[in-house]
């Protein structure tokens, strides 16, 4: 599974709305300053992210971008899905959509097994725990694992 710049600048982009959640809106440029975020590109990841329902926005003087609910209520896997699609895709297809013949039929579980594990982790955290820097525990003991820092 790939994590695209798309996904990772939308979560970054919704984490600085949310630590940023009493200050009113927030103008893209200062997103796109503090997390180093081409500027253009993230015009384009918020607006998917106001029709995934994740931001509001508000033109004008005073306008800018806050989170459309609660940062506790906003899991990694929904902005991932607002920019992305689905989360787990085999050849730009869900898993449950394909089929395999002969030697070849194991594959479709595996993928559905992974797809689940990947959606346990994204769908167990929310960007409230991301911003109190208070990960669940199965996922900071995922992380504490030495194996999980090794590039094989």
């Amino acid at each position: 599974m790939r994590i695209s710049a798309r996904a990772d600048y939308a979560v970054r982009a919704v984490l600085e709305l949310a630590v940023r959640q009493g200050d009113g809106p927030v103008k893209a440029e200062a997103i796109a300053a503090t997390q180093e975020i081409p500027h253009k590109f993230l015009e384009g990841i918020l607006g998917d992210l106001r029709r995934g329902g994740i931001v509001d926005s508000r033109r004008g003087g005073g306008g800018g971008y806050r989170l459309a609910r609660e940062a506790a209520g906003i899991t990694v896997a929904d902005v991932i899905r607002a920019v992305d699609g689905p989360i787990v895709s085999v050849r730009g297809e869900r898993p449950t959509g394909l089929e395999y013949t002969g030697s070849a039929q194991p594959l479709l579980p595996l993928w559905i097994a992974l797809r689940a594990n990947v959606r346990r982790i994204l769908e167990g955290v929310t960007i409230a725990d991301i911003a109190a820097d208070a990960l669940p525990e199965p996922v900071r003991e995922l992380a504490a694992e030495p194996a999980a820092w090794e590039n094989p």
